[in-house]
């Protein structure tokens, strides 16, 4: 009887963490990177190189939140936080892309915790995430972080709420300027 061959796989060496401004030109070129089918997964259909390097400029114009797994200077996987200044409570969109060497290596759902935890620190209440229903890796992924999913119009929406950061108790003399009145 034979062995099955198993491939040994490299250990993730870099790091998740924000993308700053000027990176840019790194986050582009990931999106650049992505193959047809993870592309494609990411955009929710067909997306032309033009279209996705305007994409990426908005995406640092705009306000949006960009969280990257970065190794050697690369970016080689990306979580988006897009506010909805629209909606009632505070709510963002969500979306994430892997390079297709680096998937189904647990970076989905690393990049999907530090999503979630800034969106918490930056006060959201509730996220959305939008693919299509053939994109069966992003609903576990969703599913995993306590996604509602339905399918509407073609699409498989998923709801997450958050749970507010809790209240710091008060301590006496820190950020207490009460006690500064009149002292001017």
């Amino acid at each position: 009887m034979q062995q099955p061959i198993t491939r040994a796989v490299a250990p993730l060496t870099g790091v998740v963490r924000l993308l700053r401004h000027s990176e840019l030109p790194q986050f582009r070129a990931h999106l650049l990177r992505l193959d047809k089918a993870s592309r494609r997964d990411r955009f929710n259909g067909p997306a032309n190189d033009a279209f996705v390097a305007a994409y990426a400029e908005r995406c640092f114009h705009d306000g949006t939140i960009v969280i990257g797994y970065v190794e050697d200077g690369e970016v080689l996987g990306a979580a988006e936080l897009h506010e909805r200044p629209q909606d009632r409570e505070p709510t963002g969109e969500i979306a994430f892309s892997v390079e297709k060497r680096l998937q189904h290596r647990g970076l989905g759902g690393l990049l999907f915790a530090r999503l979630i935890e800034s969106a918490r620190a930056f006060g959201y209440e509730r996220l959305l995430v939008t693919t299509h229903p053939q994109n069966e890796a992003m609903k576990r992924l969703a599913r995993r972080f306590n996604a509602t999913l339905r399918f509407a119009d073609g699409e498989t929406l998923g709801t997450i709420d958050i749970e507010p950061v809790a209240a710091l108790p008060a301590r006496p003399g820190i950020g207490d300027f009460g006690n500064l009145a009149g002292a001017y």
